[in-house]
């Protein structure tokens, strides 16, 4: 029994069906050329409110840790008042005055703590209030870049909304259209866009000249692009050459 042979194509067949789908590929590239570069702005404003948002929790732990210190120096302020009081109960019923003078040394130094716990409690307040006043200049630029993204999304949205149902159309076509193509013609159609800057890797020849580089095209390779007969790439940036297409009258 004899099995079916899918039909060869023609040379001039694969150049159609390429053309055919470099320009179902331009007009994804158009429809998202619309979005801009609103996305990578959406994106950036996205990552940097995460980066503030970091930041303004960090001041907020570090806050909560200067006040812990304060209130650590407070309990240790009283244990010293408590240690003085202490000792200058004991300095009433010492026997002799080395007694007297070793309680006072006591009093001294604890006198002492209880003026420097006071010294680092007034420092850490004040780093507290430096670190309040960068808070407040982080949330209000949290707070910019929030109403700034809101408008960018919005924004993005409303593009997306009138273009995502072409797009997706379109994208289905371009799956199509490369299931009619040859492997290798595909692969090397997409390696050609990925390096082309406006994402034509198929052009037509235009006044003689490469639709892609604009670089003149000797007249008989024009003569052999015309025909059909091979694929011809423009020997100046590498792009599929095909004939001009006929305008309607």
């Amino acid at each position: 029994m004899a099995t079916a042979t899918k039909k060869e194509s023609t040379i001039a067949e694969k150049l159609d069906a390429l053309f055919e789908l470099q320009k179902i590929d331009s007009e994804i590239d158009r429809i998202r050329t619309i979005r801009g570069e609103l996305p990578l702005e959406v994106q950036s404003l996205e990552d940097e409110i995460i980066g503030l948002n970091t930041r303004v929790s960090k001041i907020n732990d570090e806050i909560k840790e200067i006040e812990t210190e304060i209130a650590d120096r407070k309990i240790a302020v009283k244990d010293a008042e408590a240690s003085i009081a202490k000792y200058k109960e004991q300095q009433n019923n010492v026997r002799n005055n080395r007694e007297f003078e070793s309680l006072s040394k006591e009093i001294e130094f604890q006198e002492l703590e209880i003026k420097l716990h006071d010294k680092k409690t007034k420092e850490a307040k004040l780093k507290i209030d430096l670190k309040k006043e960068t808070l407040v200049e982080v949330v209000e630029r949290v707070e910019i870049k929030q109403t700034d993204l809101d408008g960018k999304k919005s924004e993005l949205d409303a593009i997306i909304s009138e273009t995502q149902k072409d797009e997706e159309k379109l994208l289905k076509s371009s799956d199509n259209a490369k299931k009619n193509i040859e492997t290798r013609l595909v692969f090397a159609y997409e390696r050609l866009r990925t390096n082309a800057k406006n994402g034509l890797s198929v052009v037509q020849v235009m006044r003689g000249s490469c639709g892609g580089c604009f670089n003149k095209i000797p007249p008989q390779r024009q003569l052999d692009i015309v025909t059909k007969k091979k694929i011809i790439v423009c020997e100046h940036c590498g792009r599929i050459l095909v004939p001009q297409e006929a305008t309607e009258a």
